[in-house]
């Protein structure tokens, strides 16, 4: 991976920069979100939940303009901009003790996050040839995942020191990352669609809505990401329930670190082999893994059980995300990569409203009911995925 580094330009190591420092940053606080909001503002954890998941939904939504945005503006500026807000949301966060400007400061910092996630990828989309796409959204996810393994770490360590320390260094990574690219970023770069007439949002919305294709995906993607967006939080919710608190803590902390260390050593060497030509069997595979580890999940009565379970569960994560960005990489039309990325960020609808779901389940059937219904939405999406991949695989055999 090192070696596919250095061969890149400068600026696909920029983008691929922004999502590790970035990831990095908002990893260090998200686990602490919960504890700040209930020390700050004496708030319960069903009002926390609401906080923490109407602020993502928000951020994702508002996104579909800033994918908009992307193919209209120059990416140094769009970048630069997201990212002083980014910091910005942090440093608003720790100064502000009103709960309504801190929601304003949480949507600031999805939104922002979001639309930089979009750049990057629309960028890839534009700075290299199309066999080279899948192993640099490989490398992303990978990056992306060690921010994510490392960054509760760091938030633990300082939060120590002082329960708002974890903002502030979030901010001043995101500010670190602004200077970074304020001095090497590429200021000539145009809009993906400067040649192109411009078109109002709402057209180009409609736009999207009669492309199949997307649609069955985006629909996909929605419906799956209930599963594998907050696995986490369920299976804290389902564990609280059926064990104790200090099983729960010992399992919960042995599958996150195991999913952790599977993604970052395998994802880049299986991330790469994923091709458009068996996009199909990739996510039937990918699909299939995340079936069995749910079942695993259900059978799972020891440490090891649940850790063998994750590692499963695992390969489909590693397959199935690079496998999204293969398909809507190879559909979006240059001119519409930001938006079509856009969609596909609208997944996030579906990581929202994964807890909220499970919590009913337990709340009103018997707990093993949650991994039938999960196995279902993973069914269903599976469904739209392979629609809208036989959909792409046919129009590639007319085109041939």
């Amino acid at each position: 991976m090192l070696a596919t580094l250095r061969n890149y330009p400068t600026t696909v190591n920029l983008l691929l920069c922004a999502s590790s420092i970035l990831t990095l940053a908002r990893a260090i606080t998200l686990p602490y979100l919960v504890i700040y909001l209930s020390e700050n503002f004496a708030m319960g954890v069903a009002d926390i939940g609401v906080v923490i998941g109407s602020t993502l939904i928000i951020g994702s939504l508002l996104s579909l303009y800033g994918g908009f945005l992307v193919d209209r503006l120059s990416s140094y500026r769009l970048i630069l901009g997201f990212t002083g807000l980014f910091s910005l949301g942090f440093l608003g966060a720790v100064v502000t003790r009103e709960l309504w400007l801190f929601f304003i400061c949480l949507v600031l910092i999805n939104l922002a996050y979001a639309v930089i996630d979009i750049a990057v990828k629309a960028g890839f989309g534009s700075l290299l040839p199309a066999s080279e796409r899948s192993e640099v959204f490989s490398i992303k996810y990978t990056l992306t995942n060690i921010g994510y393994a490392v960054g509760p770490f760091l938030g633990a360590g300082i939060a120590k020191l002082g329960i708002s320390l974890p903002f502030l260094l979030s901010a001043g990574l995101g500010a670190g990352f602004f200077l970074i690219y304020f001095v090497w970023g590429d200021r000539h770069s145009a809009p993906v669609d400067a040649g192109q007439t411009p078109v109002p949002f709402l057209a180009v919305g409609k736009v999207l809505l009669h492309d199949y294709r997307l649609v069955c995906f985006t629909l996909g993607g929605l419906l799956s990401a209930v599963v594998f967006g907050q696995f986490t939080a369920y299976l804290s919710q389902y564990l609280v329930v059926t064990t104790t608190p200090e099983n729960t803590y010992r399992i919960i902390s042995a599958i996150v670190t195991t999913n952790a260390l599977m993604v970052i050593s395998l994802q880049y060497s299986i991330g790469k082999k994923i091709s458009h030509r068996h996009l199909n069997l990739w996510l039937v595979a990918g699909l299939g893994m995340f079936l069995m580890g749910l079942a695993g999940f259900a059978l799972s009565n020891t440490v090891l059980f649940w850790v063998i379970s994750m590692a499963v569960f695992t390969v489909g994560e590693i397959i199935v995300f690079p496998a999204e960005y293969m398909f809507i990489d190879n559909i979006a039309p240059n001119h519409l990569r930001g938006m079509y990325y856009a969609a596909q960020n609208l997944s996030n609808l579906g990581a929202a409203a994964g807890p909220l779901l499970c919590g009913v389940v337990l709340a009103t059937q018997p707990p093993h009911s949650i991994f039938y219904m999960l196995g279902l939405f993973i069914i269903a999406g599976g469904a739209f995925y392979i629609l809208g991949a036989s959909r792409l695989l046919n129009q590639a055999q007319r085109n041939l």
